[in-house]
């Protein structure tokens, strides 16, 4: 039977790595049975890339993927990027044994220019050639921003109908958030994704406490922003349906991410999540 691996994209470990380093921060996500991470927002120092080596190895950890911007987010922006440190991030693919490298947003300053866009996309196209070159494929990381409609297309569709080389890794939270069906959509983008990732979508309680019903302003903004990223089991996306629709799709990696722990321990979080994909039968997907 055809199987994916299930992972952790470490940006939700960042401040994990900060207080124990990487090392030990690998070891406790093995402990927690997970196999495989996607690496982002995790500075690519000397030391961090040897940590993460030597963490895959003692551990039996596969380093799913990179991260790396085409640009930087904003003029000045400190971080590598595709356009400048493209020989180093590289290199790290190649000492990590690597070979999936994802862009996790487009650039703050062409958001909402669809010609900076075309742009954007038409660089991001250029460096999968040049990656493929390498053995590397470069992959573009969904939210709901990418729903926006140019000329009645989502720019996400934009990307896509506008690429060939360039793969894409669909967030279901986000696709869930913009509107769309995850698992429908999932499949609409058969063949051109290898990196699923997975998180909960949730109504929270709102704390309204505090507030003075005089000033229904406040109100409406608690009120309007009640949606939170979930640990997998714990909102109301088929899980089950994603993952199936992601497997047949060409998903190789499903990868758990939450964006904001609301106060939880963030290895806390990961076992909840593991425990639901172990009981929904993915257990030898670990």
């Amino acid at each position: 039977m055809k199987k994916g691996k299930i992972g952790v994209q470490m940006m939700m470990l960042k401040g994990k790595v900060e207080e124990l380093g990487v090392y030990e921060t690998l070891r406790q996500v093995r402990e927690l049975g997970y196999g495989a991470v996607e690496v982002s927002q995790i500075p690519m120092t000397a030391e961090n890339v040897a940590e993460l080596k030597r963490a895959s190895e003692d551990f039996d950890i596969k380093i799913a993927a990179l991260s790396a911007a085409v640009e930087p987010m904003l003029p000045g922006m400190p971080g590598e990027t595709l356009s400048n440190d493209f020989d180093k991030i590289v290199s790290d693919c190649k000492t990590l044994n690597c070979n999936f490298l994802r862009i996790g947003m487009l650039p703050l300053t062409v958001m909402g220019h669809k010609d900076k866009i075309m742009e954007f996309i038409e660089k991001a196209e250029s460096l999968a050639h040049r990656l493929a070159e390498q053995g590397i494929e470069l992959y573009y990381h969904t939210h709901h921003l990418e729903f926006q409609k140019y000329d009645g297309v989502y720019l996400l569709d934009l990307i896509k109908n506008n690429t060939t080389k360039l793969g894409f890794e669909l967030d279901v939270h986000w696709i869930q958030r913009a509107g769309e069906n995850p698992v429908e959509f999932v499949k609409k983008y058969s063949g051109r994704i290898s990196l699923l990732h997975l998180k909960d979508y949730r109504i929270g309680q709102m704390d309204l406490s505090q507030i003075d019903f005089k000033d229904m302003a406040k109100f409406m903004q608690i009120f309007t922003n009640t949606i939170e990223f979930a640990e997998l089991g714990e909102g109301n996306l088929d899980l089950k349906a994603i993952i199936e629709a992601g497997l047949e799709s060409g998903a190789q990696y499903f990868l758990v991410e939450q964006d904001n722990t609301y106060g939880r321990d963030a290895f806390e979080c990961l076992e909840v999540s593991a425990n639901h994909l172990k009981k929904l039968g993915y257990a030898d997907w670990f």
